[in-house]
């Protein structure tokens, strides 16, 4: 089940960025040894009283740059491209969001700008069982003393009901804010469903033929295909069966380089590409072979595997290059080279335009998948690291050695392994690098990532 998505919605200069940035903050951030595994993001994680969920930022409009607020000069609500924006970028969030975030500024008070976005919100809302969905929280930001937090009661007249006085620089009221949308977000998980499908995403750079790929699998145009990069710009969900399983394939907009996505629509398609690969359990990373392996597929890869998902390498468009007998073994060479986190993946080199190959695709995810739900037993994974020990022993580090006392498998998907050593501070992660390749020389879990918890068995 994907995370729950809350985003921020307001006109400019009321703090959304900051608000953005104290929420984000409430949660330690993850540090990994693995090379690759920081990346920007458009889209954060945030964690309140043990509940995690996503949030996203829409950013502050500024007509006479139509993008992102970059100035602090006034601004004119009654400019039409100003409105047409800020109804755009709201309209978005309010359909994508399990929670929206109204941030307004006590310093002004109530703006013609405020009134606009309650607006667009309101009218946007649709209605589930008599209730207004998503539910809309009203934040009265720069709430930093008594006499402003006083005259929050003035922000009743928009009409959003109750407003939550707070300050995102000092983090006043932010809990009580929090705990308003853990509320929300659980209503919103008591309301959703498992899907009990196989849920594989198509994911990549823009006009790299996913959605080509799409229909080639399903056999008829179910999504737009054309040589303009950025026509699919929603994360499309199309069931089938094969072989027996109920498959879900979703198909993905093509993410762009951080620095060319645009603000508004493309950004929020970059966002729901984001929470389809935390949805799905195997990934088709898709790369163009008329351009090779670039520094933005290696990117996209790393995307996936900070989700831990499993991964299948489809190189499409295949047949408009020049090959040889040795082109495919030194394109798959290439990519190891390139992906060298993720060498344990199966490539494959198809053509989405004549069918090439095709036929394999759903095969090799399906057999990625199987292998993800994998469970070795505790005493064969002690016999592996054991092995594994006695022929290399880790390194000692300040005249002492990492020692491995036992180790069991605590879940699948993905497969996660704990060992209980004498002091994990011990370990270097090249050793257990060599620890995972061992487990992998005994049962490959292939396209799959392998996680390797260290605890001490005190």
């Amino acid at each position: 089940m994907p995370k729950p998505l809350v985003a921020i919605v307001g006109r400019p200069n009321v703090g959304k960025s900051t608000l953005f940035n104290r929420l984000a903050e409430e949660r330690l951030a993850v540090v990994d040894a693995v090379p690759g595994t920081t990346r920007d993001r458009l889209i954060t994680e945030a964690d309140w009283a043990g509940v995690v969920f996503d949030i996203v930022d829409t950013g502050g409009i500024d007509p006479s740059h139509g993008g992102v607020l970059r100035t602090q000069q006034p601004l004119s609500i009654g400019s039409a491209n100003f409105i047409e924006q800020i109804r755009r970028q709201a309209e978005i969030a309010i359909q994508d969001a399990d929670v929206v975030i109204f941030v307004t500024s006590a310093e002004e008070g109530v703006t013609p700008a405020d009134h606009e976005v309650a607006n667009i919100l309101r009218r946007n809302q649709y209605d589930r069982e008599g209730q207004p969905w998503p539910p809309i929280l009203l934040a009265v930001n720069k709430s930093d003393n008594e006499s402003r937090r006083d005259q929050a009661y003035q922000f009743f007249e928009l009409g959003m009901g109750e407003p939550y006085p707070i300050s995102a620089v000092h983090g006043i009221g932010i809990g009580d804010l929090l705990d308003e949308v853990v509320a929300a977000i659980d209503q919103v998980v008591e309301e959703q469903f498992e899907d009990e499908s196989i849920k594989i995403a198509i994911v990549g750079k823009p006009n790299v033929g996913k959605s080509s790929l799409l229909n080639r699998l399903l056999g008829q145009e179910r999504a737009i295909v054309s040589e303009i990069p950025g026509t699919t710009r929603d994360a499309l969900d199309t069931y089938l069966m094969h072989s027996g399983d109920q498959i879900c394939l979703i198909d993905t907009a093509g993410i762009r380089r951080r620095g060319r996505i645009e603000p508004g629509v493309e950004k929020f398609s970059v966002i729901r590409t984001m929470q389809a690969i935390e949805r799905a359990s195997v990934v088709l990373l898709m790369i163009d072979a008329t351009t090779g392996l670039t520094a933005q597929d290696a990117h996209i890869a790393g995307f996936i595997l900070d989700a831990w998902k499993s991964v299948v390498v489809v190189v499409n468009k295949w047949d408009a290059i020049q090959k040889d007998t040795q082109t495919m073994v030194e394109f798959t060479r290439h990519i190891r080279s390139e992906l060298n986190f993720m060498d344990y993946v199966p490539t494959l080199f198809i053509s989405a335009l004549t069918g090439q190959r095709v036929n394999q695709v759903l095969p090799t995810a399906l057999r990625v998948h199987e292998e993800r739900l994998v469970r070795l037993s505790t005493s064969q994974l002690n016999k592996i690291l054991h092995d594994a020990q006695v022929r290399h022993p880790a390194p000692s580090r300040s005249g002492k050695q990492l020692k491995i006392y036992y180790a069991t498998q605590v879940r699948s998907d993905p497969p996660t392994f704990v060992l209980y050593v004498n002091n994990p501070q011990l370990s270097h992660f090249s050793y257990e690098r060599y620890l995972e390749n061992r487990i992998r020389a005994t049962f490959s879990f292939v396209g799959t990532p392998i996680r390797i918890l260290l605890r001490s068995r005190r």
